[in-house]
């Protein structure tokens, strides 16, 4: 079991359909799992899953309140979400530093991020069911489509949680690290077919293969790619081999 599966999304009278699927779809992607819809505009949940695939479970777990109050009723702490200030002195945060608060009150029961209409935002009354109000921070363009601001406020909480379970498979291809022989023997060979190309005539070989070595370094290469880089050098050596070879 996930902290975040105390951690409930309420959208307050919703007004398109697009945004009850888009909302869903960011739940999926970060690991919340119950969505209550207050007075929500009509939809249909096979379009909602044809819009947010996969997400069928979330899908049939949407509950349906005919008002705020009965929506918030098991949640120890709401947070309101909104762009604009309010007359009253209303605790103000935003999503970052609301998510270690959150997760600390899931701890004691269920927590709900709060967000409201698409043209007129939570109502006072609605905000005034909040423990909190928070901001995201924007430019002077604050609007938000509900969907993003919900996906904002679950990235960080996503994050605070450390419940991030996506891992990235390695590429195909990839090779452990070079063992100090490996960096070795590749240096070498560097060296010996810069020598045989008359690379450094008035240039200190001691310099050039410090700053070579360092080079490499910086790049990092796993064993493989060091081993490409050794092979261009014994290819050079190769080639002045044989071209001499045909002279004689």
């Amino acid at each position: 079991m996930s902290i975040l599966d105390q951690v409930v999304v309420v959208l307050n009278r919703v007004q398109d359909p697009v945004n009850i699927a888009g909302t869903i779809r960011v739940m999926k992607n970060m690991g919340v799992r119950d969505l209550r819809l207050v007075q929500p505009v009509a939809y249909d949940p096979w379009r909602i899953e044809g819009v947010a695939h996969g997400t069928r479970d979330i899908v049939e777990r949407i509950r349906h309140h005919e008002t705020l109050p009965e929506a918030l009723a098991d949640c120890v702490h709401v947070a309101a979400f909104g762009a604009k200030r309010r007359a009253h002195r209303w605790p103000m945060t935003t999503p970052r530093e609301l998510a270690p608060v959150m997760l600390d009150r899931a701890a004691e029961g269920r927590v709900a991020l709060l967000f409201g209409q698409e043209d007129h935002g939570l109502p006072n009354e609605a905000i005034d069911l909040a423990h909190v109000m928070v901001t995201i921070p924007t430019t002077e363009h604050a609007s938000l489509n509900v969907a993003q601001a919900v996906l904002v406020a679950l990235y960080e909480l996503h994050l605070s949680a450390g419940d991030a379970t996506r891992t990235i498979a390695r590429h195909k291809h990839h090779a452990a690290l070079p063992k100090h022989e490996e960096w070795e023997r590749a240096l070498g060979d560097i060296d010996r077919s810069l020598a045989a190309i008359a690379f450094y005539r008035t240039r200190n070989p001691e310099h050039i293969m410090r700053s070579v070595r360092s080079l490499l370094n910086r790049a990092g290469p796993d064993s493989r790619e060091l081993t490409l880089v050794r092979a261009m050098a014994i290819e050079v050596l190769r080639t002045i081999d044989r071209v001499r070879r045909g002279l004689e």
